[in-house]
């Protein structure tokens, strides 16, 4: 299972969602979300930041199944897939994650045939804090 890497940045992101919370970072000056975070907003320049919450729904905006897996690790749960989530509350911003039929659902838990871009999905979380993604309509 791979861990997160976190720098001064990013950190509060893992600890929100080690919380069960999907945040994202904002400028507190102009207001504009932006992933992944870092010290300075893109639009305004402005290096007042803060963590808002979201409510972890999304659309998928593209996936891939990696054939043959692209982590030697994960080659027992092949085939899985990763996908890349359209936030709705945040539509410039897009995740990576995993789509699971449950929070603790191995990555194989969903047959790959059952991935469609535009999907709505919601966030989840699982022992690792890491965030996972589940199909709105099953």
């Amino acid at each position: 299972m791979l861990s997160p890497v976190t720098d001064p940045d990013g950190a509060p992101f893992w600890r929100y969602a080690a919380q069960g919370e999907l945040r994202v970072q904002a400028c507190a000056d102009c207001g504009e979300p932006r992933f992944p975070p870092r010290p300075c907003c893109p639009h305004c320049q402005s290096f007042a930041s803060e963590w808002r919450r979201t409510s972890g729904q999304g659309r998928i905006w593209s996936y891939v199944v990696p054939h043959p897996p692209l982590l030697p690790d994960y080659a027992e749960q092949a085939p899985y897939n990763v996908i890349v989530v359209e936030l709705t509350d945040a539509p410039r911003i897009r995740l990576v994650g995993n789509l699971v039929t449950a929070p603790d659902a191995p990555l194989n838990s969903l047959s790959p045939d059952r991935i469609r871009i535009g999907a709505k999905v919601q966030a989840v979380f699982g022992p690792t804090g890491l965030p996972r993604w589940v199909l709105e309509r099953p």
